[in-house]
């Protein structure tokens, strides 16, 4: 059968899906996006996650059917027009910044999951991030770390600060007025 959706923002046709095929499958085999990770393929390690229709959901455990003129956002779009042209998303760079990146297997599943969450709900509570990670597992970094990135990504939001990207710094804002003394 022929699948057609929309994937972060660009239509996608895959052919000769099997009934059966994965959503996940069809991400990385098909359309060559690797981001979404194949590791229990039982829905109960959060690493295959994306947004179907904007609901966080396991791609292995929605047939690629399923996804008929549905729009699916993975790992790979979260940066499209959230961040500096080229750039990471907000959440992608908290992720960097705190230190929450480790082998980077449960990663993807992680970010779209806080991108997630932190949309519905842009101050959450400590528990309120506990409850959207809990779907996620991660073996390396005891959590603390993505609790960190989470925290950071909010508060960023919170005050309207634009992440810190490495590379040199922006030159000073233009005065408008004489410093005293000038």
């Amino acid at each position: 059968m022929r699948v057609s959706f929309t994937v972060n923002g660009r239509r996608h046709e895959a052919d000769d899906v099997w009934e059966g095929e994965s959503l996940l499958f069809v991400l990385r085999e098909r359309l060559g996006l690797p981001g979404s990770k194949n590791a229990c393929e039982q829905g109960e390690c959060g690493s295959c996650t994306v947004r179907l229709d904007g609901e966080v959901v396991c791609a292995c455990l929605v047939a690629a059917g399923q996804a008929q003129g549905r729009e699916v956002r993975t790992v790979e779009g979260l940066a499209d027009g959230a961040g500096p042209p080229g750039g990471l998303a907000p959440i992608q760079q908290a992720f960097v910044d705190a230190g929450a990146v480790q082998c980077g297997f449960c990663t993807p599943g992680l970010l779209v999951t806080a991108d997630a969450l932190l949309e519905r709900q842009p101050s959450p509570s400590d528990a309120d991030i506990r409850e959207a990670l809990s779907g996620n597992l991660c073996r390396c970094t005891g959590y603390e770390k993505i609790l960190d990135a989470v925290r950071l990504a909010a508060a960023r939001s919170a005050a309207g600060a634009a992440p810190t990207a490495p590379g040199p710094e922006a030159p000073p804002a233009p005065r408008s007025e004489p410093e005293p003394g000038e």
